[in-house]
């Protein structure tokens, strides 16, 4: 009897997961995929919990991987959901509740596909599941973990799909071949605490700090190219802890974040974000301490055969062929392009990361049929 993949959604739903919570969620797919005959392993590192899965033998020629995560965003107050957020309530054709559409719904798509794929045409090669429940996170023992782990067994995928929401609007209508990449610094300026009325007594953080992120925010990086939207720099959050009005504060603090095309580096964004702060810091007197984090380097997976085989299984399912992009944040794809060849395709994100997150019923089903459509292609020859 074929997976229901939009039952195995609501049954998702109501696991829990919350990062770095696993909720059950991982124990239920890993009790329906060995039913139809997977390996499965759990990858959990410093208490994430991860799920490894393969159908067909090991070092397989050819080994179709998909990659997502079952961990969530937390709910917020569940008086403000129509539904209980962890319900996975079915009604008016949608499945409600936290995780409906990022993503246990792609989850439960890619998983009931390819079980009915190797149930009812076992392939020449092997099919992977690598499920994570710390993408929502800090992603430090996630995607990371299981790939880490794969490299140490032997385990290989020779091209995957990340089931991410990637379509604006429509389902059909967009799949990712590239991410840009992204960093956050964190910017300390220190002075000297003074009186607000004798500020020659004091050397005061906060203008330097201005001066700084003015000149960042201001600069250009660039104006983007045929692969990618121009890079981006937001200033996120600009403090003090100062409450009294007639005191100079010693430190001031803030933040930005940079999603950067494949112009820059992180490496080469660093140096210029030291450069700059330097300048200030000599210009003013007032110390500055950075604070880097790059999340992900931006890449792309050329347009060719493999892009072309993803686009035309949602074409033949959705009656529209997806335009290529490399728009939005970040996805574990960023860590995956370095074991293979990586895209992203999923259902419409609208609802993602809100309050009444929900997912229509039809589009899960739709999705299962698209990922079924591209295992078989794939392994056709």
């Amino acid at each position: 009897m074929p997976l229901d993949p939009a039952d195995l959604t609501a049954r998702l739903i109501r696991c829990p997961s919350v990062t770095p919570d696993e909720g059950g969620a991982l124990v239920l797919l890993q009790a329906e995929l060995e039913a139809a005959g997977f390996d499965c392993t759990r990858v959990d590192r410093n208490g994430t919990a991860n799920l490894f899965a393969r159908w067909g033998a090991k070092g397989a020629n050819r080994s179709f991987g998909f990659n997502g995560h079952t961990d969530v965003v937390p709910p917020g107050d569940a008086a403000d959901w129509r539904f209980p957020p962890f319900s996975g309530t079915m009604s008016e054709g949608r499945i409600w509740g936290r995780g409906a559409c990022d993503m246990k719904s792609g989850v439960a798509a890619f998983a009931a596909a390819a079980v009915d794929f190797v149930r009812e045409t076992p392939p020449d090669g092997a099919v992977v599941l690598a499920i994570t429940g710390d993408e929502e996170g800090e992603a430090t023992d996630g995607t990371v973990a299981l790939l880490d782990w794969m490299a140490a067994q032997g385990e290989r995928m020779t091209h995957c799909l990340v089931g991410e929401p990637t379509c604006p609007t429509e389902m059909g209508e967009m799949m990712k071949n590239g991410r840009r990449g992204s960093m956050t610094a964190r910017i300390e300026a220190r002075g000297i605490q003074g009186h607000s009325a004798y500020p020659h007594r004091a050397r005061n953080p906060l203008p330097a700090l201005v001066v700084l992120l003015d000149r960042l925010a201001r600069h250009e990086l660039d104006q983007g190219n045929a692969l990618f939207d121009p890079s981006t720099l937001a200033l996120t959050t600009i403090d003090t802890g100062n409450t009294a009005s007639n005191v100079i504060p010693a430190v001031a603090r803030a933040a930005l974040n940079i999603r950067f095309n494949d112009l820059h580096t992180g490496a080469s964004l660093t140096a210029w974000l030291e450069s700059e702060t330097a300048r200030v810091q000599d210009e003013t007197g007032v110390e500055f301490a950075l604070a880097i984090k790059v999340s992900g380097e931006s890449f792309v997976t050329e347009p060719g055969w493999f892009t072309d085989l993803v686009a035309g299984a949602v074409e033949a399912e959705c009656a529209r062929r997806p335009a290529l992009s490399t728009s939005g944040g970040t996805s574990d794809a960023r860590f995956v392009k370095d074991h293979c060849p990586v895209v992203e395709f999923g259902l419409v994100g609208a609802s993602m990361h809100k309050t009444d997150e929900v997912v229509e019923i039809a589009h899960v089903h739709q999705l299962k049929a698209i990922y079924r459509r591209i295992l078989d292609r794939y392994f056709a020859d």
